[in-house]
């Protein structure tokens, strides 16, 4: 399936988008959300979201469509959502579906495929009725209670093929009794109650909130333009205090001040404001997404046990604001709703902006730099140490993501082995580029202690070349990058050809490790063995009963344990005469044998007990430290570095 929008030319003239002739609104509302706003190819789509029985968890939604061609139309269910890799099965929890034509008569829809629905006979209008049961609050499902409702859009609605290019609107109905209120980044009306979207690409990209949620506002005035100044709207479903959100928002709004510095500019929002989205509650799950203009944050637990933890996501979310949203992957424009998105170049518009979410936290004075250096050291270590660097490089990590992005399947993998996640990878080559083009630029100084170019002028440059100038309709980037456009901004940035291709060469297309340590010095950090001498026999991942260890993953490639024949499900019962009864147990004995050391190693596999001998390997797990915390100074010059790096850029 194709949406791309073609080569349109888009005028913007006094708050009006005139597109291959067709006028729409942009951003403004539309009186009273009722008149029908024509589309490029038709008039709009109309959705009336209702919610009867909210307890029970389910939406009707009643789509009106009309001006269509005397053919059938086939209804679609997407199975992608954006932001997710992998395929989806929405269609599942769609059932009750019947359509009219625009005389009220009966049509019979008639499933074609698991997620297509074919109407014939109608009038040149269809209005099509089905409901819906979600039950799952995150990034990527429908869900409701007596609440709520949480609506990721492709979860959510249905769209006809042919009719991608229509406008669309959107009337939300409250469920009798409830004062409810919608957060989204759809296009507001004089209704509150009533959005549009300017074509499917915006539509099925804009998640909502409806209910009784808490909110607060901020405005940021654009560093680059002081006339631009855009709106940015937290709205929170939560059980906390007043005093909770207050907090939360306002780190909220130091992550935005100190995000856009990278940048140097805020992106265009097409409503003129950004809503964060956030859920945070015994029935939500764990999940982050991001949207062109919003993003969803959910997390079970009260806000106020988890807020710092929190904050992560926010950082990370919002910095796709620029890298994602619009500096965007050529393999991911335009999104296609009906097939999974593979892409090679998520090791950058993920991964990079993992390291970005660190980096942010440190720079608005919101993480504490040894938390921030752990999880550096954390992400070099799974790297380091991760089997998959054999077979694959960050490029191929990136391209198995419809197999790992929230995936389910029920037989089972060898990914401990064969994978490294491309936001993990992604993370120490942004953090590894970053450092090098630090130390590079420092060297080549007349003043070796002023650095020329950082990562920050990389992603100002990539915005400037791919995102900046948007695109012809909104939701639509029209430069998109490709792994060889990455490649030859880097180039150009520096001048150096050499450079980028060694970069890309050897860490991104290749399978090294950036040498670090020498990076890390240059700002007082020590990248130094986490326990010489200490035992280790690969980590494995076990649960403990009366028998002993049982090993609950794929024993990694190399290790001490793999090269002594041990597998999953084995049960380790004794080392050297040690019998493994328990974590403290298990961590002690192989602690405390010596690197190179042959220790009796007794197991059981399928009941059976075998005896057999593992070589003992030192502990190749590093750790990362500043000189301060191993009772050293820095140098002026580290202390100028380091903060350089670390340090606030907004005057935070």
């Amino acid at each position: 399936m194709t949406m791309r929008i073609g080569s349109a030319v888009a005028l913007r003239v006094a708050g009006v988008v005139m597109v291959l002739g067709v006028v729409a609104l942009w951003p403004g509302p539309r009186a009273g959300g009722q008149g029908e706003v024509a589309g490029a190819d038709g008039p709009a789509v109309l959705y009336e979201l209702t919610f009867p029985e909210p307890e029970h968890r389910w939406l009707q939604v009643e789509m009106t469509m009309g001006g269509l061609p005397a053919e059938p139309i086939s209804m679609r269910m997407s199975t992608a959502s954006p932001g997710r890799y992998a395929r989806h099965a929405f269609a599942k929890n769609v059932f009750e579906v019947e359509a009219f034509d625009g005389s009220g008569n009966a049509l019979d829809p008639v499933r074609s495929e698991m997620a297509r629905w074919d109407v014939d006979g109608h009038d040149g209008t269809v209005r099509l009725r089905y409901r819906v049961f979600g039950d799952r609050v995150d990034g990527t499902y429908l869900g409701i209670d007596a609440t709520h409702a949480h609506l990721n859009m492709p979860a959510s609605l249905m769209w006809g093929a042919g009719l991608e290019r229509r406008a669309a609107t959107l009337r939300f109905e409250p469920p009798p009794g409830r004062d409810w209120q919608v957060a989204t980044q759809l296009y507001p009306t004089d209704d509150p109650l009533t959005f549009t979207a300017p074509n499917l690409q915006y539509l099925l990209d804009s998640p909502a909130e409806f209910g009784d949620f808490a909110e607060r506002t901020f405005t940021v005035a654009d560093p680059a333009d002081a006339g631009h100044t855009p709106r940015f709207r937290v709205a929170l479903h939560h059980d906390g205090t007043d005093d909770e959100l207050d907090r939360y928002a306002a780190d909220v709004e130091r992550i935005v001040r100190e995000s856009v510095t990278v940048f140097g500019e805020f992106p265009v929002f097409e409503t003129g404001r950004y809503t964060f989205i956030a859920d945070y509650g015994s029935s939500a799950s764990g999940d982050a997404m991001e949207h062109r203009n919003s993003t969803v944050l959910t997390s079970p637990g009260a806000l106020a046990r988890q807020h710092s933890r929190l904050l992560g996501s926010v950082a990370h979310e919002f910095f796709h604001v620029w890298n994602v949203e619009r500096i965007r992957p050529r393999s991911l424009e335009p999104f296609d709703f009906e097939d999974v998105n593979p892409s090679g170049e998520l090791w950058l518009a993920e991964g990079f902006t993992n390291y970005y979410g660190s980096l942010i936290l440190q720079r608005a004075g919101l993480a504490d730099l040894p938390d921030t250096l752990q999880g550096f050291v954390s992400a070099i270590n799974t790297v380091r140490l991760g089997p998959g660097r054999r077979f694959r490089s960050a490029v191929d990590m990136s391209r198995l993501a419809p197999f790992t992005d929230a995936a389910s399947a029920i037989d089972r993998t060898n990914w401990g082995n064969f994978f490294i996640s491309y936001y993990t990878w992604g993370e120490t080559l942004g953090l590894g580029l970053d450092l090098q083009l630090r130390v590079r630029g420092a060297d080549g100084a007349v003043d070796d202690d002023a650095p020329t170019l950082t990562l920050d002028d990389y992603m100002q440059f990539l915005w400037e070349r791919f995102g900046q100038a948007g695109g012809t309709e909104p939701g639509v980037v029209d430069r998109p990058y490709t792994l060889a456009d990455a490649r030859a901004a880097l180039a150009d940035l520096t001048g150096d050809q050499p450079f980028a291709d060694d970069f890309f060469d050897r860490y991104v297309e290749g399978h090294d490790v950036i040498d670090y340590a020498p990076l890390f010095e240059r700002a007082g950090l020590v990248l130094q063995p986490r326990a010489p001498g200490r035992g280790w026999l690969g980590s494995p991942s076990v649960r403990f009963d009366r028998g002993g260890a049982r090993i609950t993953a794929p024993v990694r490639f190399g290790s001490p344990l793999y090269d002594a024949g041990v597998e999953r499900d084995d049960v380790l019962v004794s080392i050297d005469g040690q019998n493994l009864s328990s974590a403290g147990r298990l961590a002690s004995t192989v602690e405390n044998l010596d690197d190179g050391a042959r220790a009796t190693l007794v197991y059981t596999r399928d009941g059976e007990s075998a005896t057999t001998w593992v070589t003992v390997e030192a502990d190749p797990t590093l750790e990362l430290l500043a000189l301060e915390q191993l009772g050293r100074r820095p140098t002026p010059a580290q202390q100028r570095f380091r903060n350089d790096w670390l340090g606030s850029k907004s005057g935070l």
